[in-house]
């Protein structure tokens, strides 16, 4: 007997050693693996934590304007922004132990596991907030064991790179919540219209018993369950000791409002002007479609909403809900290139083609000033006189030309240059293109930011080659800052979900112009609004003078398809365009007006309550009073004379000859005086 126990002694001695050394082996393989996963992931590094987040935009005042949802709403904030509350019941219902373990509670995958057999089908979950936020991260939800395993990988990944609020920071901004809406800011503007920062305990526990079944919990589906389910999270939160039971009841019992999602739906701002943004981040700030839908930035734009309104009601107040013609709008700031409105058609949802930014149109003579300015550069003035009478110029091919006035008003004598800006007069306006030479106008309008593709031609001078809205109210910028460069600025500054600033706005102050030429022009355009230059027929901005309160420069356009107003004050300049899609010709008298009403209404509401800013002189500028019909110096016997300005050393130096001058009669006077003291003297 004492030989078999001692045998049976030897054999469990045996199976202990086995075992030990099996034990041994085994925990050395877990722990050589475990510390291999650890090594691997430290050696692949932190994972990104970011998924796709709503892009925003703002105008500048800070108003949200817009947003892309990409098939849901994302937005990330700090773990500190959220309310305790919040992230105290997603602890308490989803994992419990989630600032003890390392990824994974082996505890509790026992107990599912366990569970899952007594009820032979998967009955209880067993991941911890690591394990669902890398499930998120991976945007994969199907059911195979190789993403299983790369999630554990995942998994392991977050634990060994970030702290325990990171991860629970992420969690908490990509779970889904239902409703198209990720992340507890999302769900706390949906549901109850505030953000996460002000949750109640009650709204906190009924956010966090949602992810569970989005579709079933949710309280704008189902109240009684979203209620039975919010008691189980608050029991958790006691189990968990976050609560007292007294609070929990309290908290069960408080009555909830919910914003059904109304406080999210963001009234739609300036939608053609938010397409133009979109279009800037593409092709000037290099961001790519995926990052600009997705990719959570927040965009500053330059929109002025208070502006952008006035433009809207502007529109629709002046053109004739029943009239087809259509309508575009940019304002900017001239020493920023700022856009602060921008309308591109009368309906976004019936046509999104922006007509600001997209269109060519004739510009008519709205061209003019840009010729003007060359020719001042080549020896004109404001005084420069040509004959405007009908003309047919034979070019050097042996065709000929004949320009038209409207209205085939003419002089039929010579007027000044400031009179032809101020008339529009088409008959000066050829001759000074076809003497400058034609290459002279394509290569200024080319300085000032037009784009488009300029035919070199007689008719050019008349605005005959098409361009686009957004480069004409650049190139008046430029004439109207005093020559400084400036490009249409539709964004101040892009930032990442975390505020990371991506891109911001940098001035510009290179001089392209000739600062006196660039002023004599501004004061040129003066003289659409100023009636004192009528000589054979009215100024063409005789219509709206009498609603302008301050100076403004500017000058119309009309051709039988388009209708423009552009003009400015040094605060503002404002391009206005109406015309028909398709070429339709404009023949109502009504229509043919819409543009000047629609800018001179929106300017003076714009500017109203801002101090009145006068175009100021620069160095090497000189103004003097002349003869508005003449252009020679004005006398006190001029009925009518004009402050013009002038390049020093180009202003006129003789006096009106129309008119007898003061004077001329002292002078006459001296000598009779002279002549007379003479003879007495002589007698003497």
């Amino acid at each position: 007997m004492e030989t078999i126990a001692i045998e049976r002694w030897k054999r469990t001695f045996k199976y202990m050693r086995l075992f030990l050394l099996f034990a041994f082996v085994a925990s050395l393989l877990c722990t050589l693996t475990i510390a291999g996963l650890i090594i691997f992931a430290k050696w692949k590094g932190p994972p990104p934590l970011a998924v796709p987040q709503s892009t925003i935009f703002y105008a500048e005042d800070g108003t949200k304007i817009g947003e892309n949802h990409y098939g849901g709403k994302r937005y990330w904030i700090k773990l500190s922004d959220m309310s305790q509350h919040a992230i105290d019941a997603t602890i308490a219902v989803e994992d419990r132990k989630f600032f003890d373990h390392y990824g994974f509670d082996v505890k509790r995958i026992a107990g599912a596991i366990i569970a899952d057999i007594k009820a032979m089908a998967k009955v209880q979950g067993a991941s911890t907030i690591t394990q669902q936020y890398a499930r998120n991260l991976f945007l994969s939800y199907e059911k195979t064991w190789w993403r299983k395993i790369q999630e554990a990988l995942y998994t392991i990944q977050l634990e060994a790179n970030y702290e325990k609020n990171d991860i629970l920071e992420g969690y908490l901004n990509t779970i889904y919540y239902g409703h198209g809406v990720y992340g507890i800011e999302a769900a706390a503007n949906f549901y109850f219209g505030k953000s996460a920062r002000d949750l109640t305990v009650a709204e906190a526990a009924m956010l966090a018993g949602i992810p569970k079944g989005p579709s079933y919990y949710s309280p704008l589906v189902d109240m009684e369950r979203a209620k039975k389910r919010q008691r189980i999270v608050l029991h958790s939160m006691v189990e968990a000791k976050f609560l007292s039971e007294k609070e929990a009841e309290k908290a069960a019992n408080e009555p909830l409002h919910f914003s059904n999602g109304e406080h999210m739906k963001t009234k739609t701002i300036a939608p053609y002007f938010q397409d133009a943004v979109k279009q800037m981040l593409k092709t000037k700030l290099g961001f790519d479609e995926e990052t600009i839908e997705m990719g959570g930035l927040r965009v500053y734009t330059t929109l002025d909403i208070d502006m952008q309104a006035i433009a809207e009601a502007k529109i629709k107040e002046t053109i004739h809900s029943q009239s087809n013609i259509q309508v575009a709008l940019v304002a900017m700031e001239p020493k920023t290139g700022e856009v602060k409105a921008l309308v591109g058609g009368r309906d976004y949802e019936k046509s999104p083609f922006n007509r600001v930014t997209q269109a060519e149109r004739q510009p008519g003579s709205t061209f003019k000033p840009f010729l003007y300015y060359v020719a001042l550069q080549h020896g004109f003035t404001p005084s420069t006189l040509l004959r405007s009478e009908p003309t047919t110029f034979t070019l050097e091919d042996g065709s000929t030309y004949a320009p038209r006035n409207f209205n085939n008003y003419y002089a039929n004598d010579t007027i000044t240059l400031a009179q032809a800006i101020a008339l529009s007069d088409n008959v000066y306006a050829v001759k000074t293109h076809l003497l400058l030479g034609q290459d002279k106008l394509v290569a200024i309008a080319k300085q000032l930011g037009i784009t488009s593709k300029l035919k070199q031609v007689p008719s050019l001078a008349l605005g005959t080659s098409p361009v686009k809205v957004i480069d004409m109210a650049r190139a008046y910028s430029i004439i109207a800052n005093g020559g400084k460069k400036v490009e249409p600025v539709f964004i101040k500054k892009v930032t990442n979900f975390e505020g990371k600033v991506l891109y911001e706005q940098q001035s510009n102050d290179e001089q392209i112009l000739d600062p006196a030429l660039a002023f004599v022009t501004t004061h040129l355009m003066t003289g659409m609004f100023d009636p004192t230059l009528n000589d054979y027929a009215s100024v063409t901005g005789q219509s709206i003078i009498s609603r302008m309160t301050r100076p403004y420069a500017g000058k119309s356009g009309t051709t039988k398809t388009d209708s423009w107003m552009i003009g400015f004050t040094p605060q503002l300049v404002t391009a206005v365009w109406t015309g028909y899609d398709r070429d339709e010709t404009i023949d109502r008298t009504d229509e043919k007006q819409y543009a000047k009403h629609i800018w001179v209404n929106f300017m003076e509401d714009s500017l109203r309550g801002r101090k009145v800013a006068t175009f100021e002189p620069p160095e090497g500028v000189i103004g003097v009073y002349v003869d508005p019909h003449s252009g020679e110096l004005a006398t006190t016997a001029c009925p009518t004379k004009r402050l013009s300005y002038y390049v020093v050393g180009t202003e006129p130096t003789d006096y009106c000859k129309d008119h007898p001058t003061e004077k001329k009669k002292k002078k006459k006077k001296k000598k009779e005086k002279d002549s007379w003291f003479k003879r007495l003297f002589d007698w003497f």
